[in-house]
């Protein structure tokens, strides 16, 4: 799938809230040239004319497939190209003039990822060459409606260029931007754990023109989600009060917000974290 392809981050919403189609049977597949075969990849074997030489052979653990003539081939390690001219070779030294081989990745089974969070199928995902965070997105169906556009990638084997092992991004909500576009580009690699995670939300309650659940951004501030619910109420009290969980000790803290002087600038807007229980109350007259 081509990014260019993609008119905008509401089109690719779309594709990706679609219900995944059910998967396909396991059919030959066109390695890309830089695939390295691995054990537990499945290849199919033709030698053209030579029906009794054609066979579906699986990538033993000591990386050697066994073909009919040349029995044990090691054949882990090297890309599909590699596999078709070292058997190329070796028939036509012993056995045959002018082989035409064929080389094909029937299953890929030795390079994987696995995604978790807010995607429509997770799960372990087979590395197909120089797989994409895109591809990888599609593969699983796309994100649910609960997605937040934050992702993070472990990598297990090596690291990200700066020496981190864990590369966090964001898609945005609105038109494809140029960054979204990079961020879709990067490459997996073998054993990496991509995590889509859910949107943020907090509670807004009490003297608002709309209380209920809302989502946030990493920089909501209190009065941009009180605007969010449309505001106070005729009675609404501008002393404001935020409930907060330590997510360790698991015990409740309470933060006064005195809106008035947010508004003249005397105090902070306080920026708001996930699961907040915002509470406006009446005012007393």
């Amino acid at each position: 799938m081509s990014i260019e392809g993609v008119l905008g981050m509401a089109a690719l919403t779309a594709m990706f809230s679609q219900a995944p189609a059910p998967p396909p049977q396991p059919t030959p597949s066109a390695a890309p040239p830089e695939y390295v075969v691995g054990a537990g990849d499945v290849l199919d074997i033709a030698v053209l004319g030579n029906d009794e030489l054609t066979k579906t052979s699986t990538v033993q653990t000591s990386g050697t497939v066994t073909l009919p003539l040349l029995g044990e081939v090691a054949v882990a390690g090297l890309t599909v190209p590699e596999i078709h001219r070292k058997l190329t070779t070796l028939l036509e030294r012993d056995f045959l003039v002018n082989p035409q081989v064929e080389v094909r990745v029937r299953e890929f089974q030795s390079q994987f990822v696995i995604v978790l969070g807010e995607v429509n199928t997770p799960g372990r995902k087979a590395l197909r060459g120089r797989t994409r965070l895109i591809d990888l997105l599609v593969d699983a169906g796309g994100f649910k409606p609960s997605a937040s556009g934050d992702i993070a990638i472990t990598r297990t084997e090596g690291t990200f260029e700066g020496g981190s092992d864990t590369l966090r991004l964001h898609i945005g909500g609105g038109a494809m931007s140029p960054l979204d576009r990079i961020n879709l580009e990067v490459i997996l690699r073998n054993g990496d754990l991509v995590n889509v995670a859910p949107k943020q939300q907090v509670t807004i309650e009490g003297e608002v023109a709309r209380p209920g659940r809302y989502t946030i951004e990493a920089d909501t501030s209190v009065t941009a989600a009180i605007s969010q619910a449309g505001g106070l109420t005729r009675y609404g009290s501008d002393d404001v009060k935020i409930r907060r969980l330590d997510a360790t000790s698991g015990r409740a803290q309470i933060i006064e917000v005195d809106l008035k002087s947010v508004r003249k600038g005397k105090k902070p807007d306080v920026v708001l974290e996930p699961n907040d229980v915002i509470t406006v109350p009446r005012r007393r007259f």
